[in-house]
């Protein structure tokens, strides 16, 4: 219910920029670290953010650099989130 499921997956390998990778590791190792609203996920909890990086020794200057890629992939995942509630009987 609160997160993504086998079936939102489309099976085929996807290929990740080297550009996008480490916001994709944060957003992957912040997989636990949803804030949840009566009606769902409504974000990440910003607050682990920095906690998170520097388990993957990300550094504060690139933590800044890719915040924005990471609220892409949170908002993104949020759309699909809520479609699935929306689709789900």
């Amino acid at each position: 219910m609160l997160g993504l499921t086998a079936a939102d997956l489309s099976g085929d390998d996807v290929e990740v920029w080297p550009c996008n990778w480490p916001a994709f590791l944060l957003f992957n190792r912040m997989s636990t670290q949803w804030r949840v609203g009566t009606g769902g996920p409504i974000g990440l909890d910003y607050n682990c953010i920095r906690d998170v990086a520097g388990f993957l020794a990300i550094k504060k200057k690139k933590l800044a650099e890719i915040f924005p890629d990471l609220q892409v992939l949170e908002g993104e995942a949020l759309r699909v989130m809520a479609e699935e509630r929306e689709n789900s009987p």
